[in-house]
């Protein structure tokens, strides 16, 4: 073997491994190849399983300096602007040739068979960006070590080849040997009414897996795995708990402002200011003789019918009937206060009724704020001193709507048979800070806006949910807030058949494997709505947006075949 083609092998090979065992992130080896730690999940997608570190090789991108010579303002401004752009133009590949050569120097060094290439011990797995050069459009290539024990015994060899999209069905015919295959579809996008096209940062993926493929694109049987990939984002008009949502919108505008000190007001939903409503309300107690029970019960069965209005447009109601004084107060204040001068007037009048005795308003027994315990006392006219100064009544209020906002959703949860209130004590503890029940309740309300996507849009039947619901509450118990994360529920395909049988899948893939553990080599062919490939770019036979899905057209598809050889060294 030729001395140079060792030396640079034991060159590239000690370089890797000085990269493997640093702090960096990004090196650059010979000036003109950049070497990146990367996890493998973050730019192979789901083309290879796991999430392991890997090395990724690619083009480095010369530092480009704009030309220092006399020009006028526009030419300068077109050259900065060519600056920019050159800066930002994104992971490069590799000629397939140089990835190759790579690629042999890493197997060399893990050979046994070849002592002359020193051996740097344990190395990531090695993936290069390729530019497609090569009759087979290859876009990566790719070497990990295979593992006899604690000895190495040979190496698996992937080739990631793509071809542009298309609409053409002439795509290789499936072997009649056992295969895998997989399919993911939007549910969100399978709905055909006018009213249901909008866009959603919302998403709910059926993920399916099957056996003995039969042909490609095939639909899957009500025998696949299937899975729910859901994720969830607050705030859609269209949502079922739309109401619910602007009343969190101000309870955390609230709890920010007394957090930081500077409150953002929400635009006021009543034409009447908050001081003539909370004088109303407190007229109208007044003019019922101090009978607050009945006056209850009459805005209770105004209430009810109200709510039974709404529940002949959803499955999931929220709103209750049962709202007691500082609830009612509650929902005037939160729709129509723009200051905490505001706050405080309101407060103060209803502070100073309740001590000179003109109303005896009902409260819930288990109601936890200051205010209720206040008038709790003035029914056996015990009132404790109420100072209502500096942000008092503004935490006040904040404790109104949290008592509020809290029985709303045991109604919902406990009232469904969701849950218990014993696995909901974790979200209705009174004994953390305010700030701290904030977040709880707001982790209830991402929960109920799931809950909600799945009893409504899915129509899930009651031991999903409840399964679902029990996932969700445990999850949340240990994790921050986070609209992004992806809830997975596992259900049967039968239950959600309905929205995919006559869809396209956005992602379909079948493959075939043979061997076991560590020598087990899969060929695996992708069909996806979007390239998996982000280095090189793609013909279109026509314009992106001509590429709908509906009765007579169909989906384009990106074609992705990843290729896989065991190379033995024993």
């Amino acid at each position: 073997m030729g001395s140079k083609i060792v030396s640079d092998a034991n060159a590239f090979v000690k370089f890797l491994k000085l990269c493997q065992d640093g702090n960096k992130e990004n090196y650059k080896y010979m000036d003109d190849i950049s070497v990146l730690l990367v996890e493998k999940e973050e730019l192979l997608h789901d083309i290879i399983g796991g999430n392991q570190p890997i090395f990724v090789c690619e083009k480095a991108q010369p530092k480009c300096e704009p030309e220092a010579t006399e020009t006028t303002d526009d030419t300068s401004v077109v050259e900065e602007t060519l600056f920019k752009v050159e800066q930002d133009l994104g992971p490069q590949p590799l000629s397939v040739m140089k990835a190759s050569q790579l690629l042999s120097w890493y197997t060399m060094a893990q050979n046994p068979n070849m002592p002359q290439v020193e051996a740097p011990g344990t190395l990531h797995p090695l993936w290069v960006r390729c530019d497609k050069s090569d009759p087979c459009a290859t876009a990566w290539l790719g070497v990990e070590t295979v593992y006899s024990g604690n000895k190495t015994s040979g190496v698996k060899l992937y080739t990631v080849s793509c071809k542009g999209s298309s609409k053409d069905k002439t795509f290789p015919n499936v072997l009649q040997v056992s295969v895998k295959s997989y399919a993911q579809y939007n549910l969100f996008c399978s709905l055909k009414e006018e009213s249901m096209i909008f866009e959603s940062q919302s998403s709910v993926i059926a993920s399916l897996t099957w056996n003995n493929v039969e042909k490609v694109l095939e639909c899957p049987p009500l025998s696949s795995k299937a899975s729910l990939n859901i994720k969830v984002s607050v705030g859609d008009m269209r949502s079922p708990l739309y109401q619910t949502y602007k009343e969190m919108e101000f309870l955390l505008a609230l709890a920010e402002g007394l957090r930081t000190g500077e409150t953002e007001w929400l635009e006021p939903m009543e034409t009447q200011s908050a001081v003539d409503l909370t004088r109303a309300l407190i007229e109208e107690l007044e003019n019922v003789g101090q009978g607050a029970p009945g006056h209850t019960a009459k805005t209770s069965e105004k209430q009810k019918a109200k709510t039974d209005a709404i529940a002949a447009f959803s499955s999931m109601v929220i709103a209750r009937g049962d709202l007691d004084f500082t609830e009612q107060l509650w929902e005037k204040m939160r729709k129509s206060v723009t200051s905490y001068q505001d706050i405080t007037e309101c407060l103060r009048i209803v502070v100073k009724a309740v001590k000179l005795g003109k109303i005896k308003p009902w409260i819930h027994k288990d109601s936890n704020s200051t205010l209720s315990k206040l008038i709790l006392q003035s029914y056996q006219q015990q009132i404790d001193a109420m100072p209502l100064t500096g942000l008092t009544p503004a935490n006040m209020l904040l404790e109104l709507g949290l008592d509020k906002i809290r029985k709303d959703f045991i109604n919902y949860l406990v009232g469904k048979e969701l849950t218990t209130l014993n696995y909901l004590r974790y979200y209705l503890d009174t004994e953390v800070d305010l700030q701290e029940q904030v977040m709880r309740v707001r982790k209830l309300h991402h929960l109920l806006e799931i809950l909600g996507t799945c009893s409504t849009f899915l129509s899930l039947p009651h031991d999903r949910l409840f399964l679902f619901t029990q996932s969700c509450l445990q999850y949340y118990k240990t994790s921050n807030y986070d609209e992004d994360h992806v809830f997975q529920l596992q259900i049967k395909p039968a239950l959600i058949s309905y929205f995919y049988e006559k869809e396209q899948p956005f992602s379909w893939a079948m493959e075939v494997s043979s061997g076991q553990g560590s020598k087990e080599v899969k060929t695996a062919l992708y069909l996806s709505d979007k390239p998996l490939v982000d280095h090189i770019s793609f013909d279109l036979d026509v314009p992106l947006d001509e590429s709908v899905n509906g009765e007579s057209e169909k989906m384009f598809y990106y074609r992705t075949m990843v290729s896989c050889s065991l190379i033995s060294f024993t």
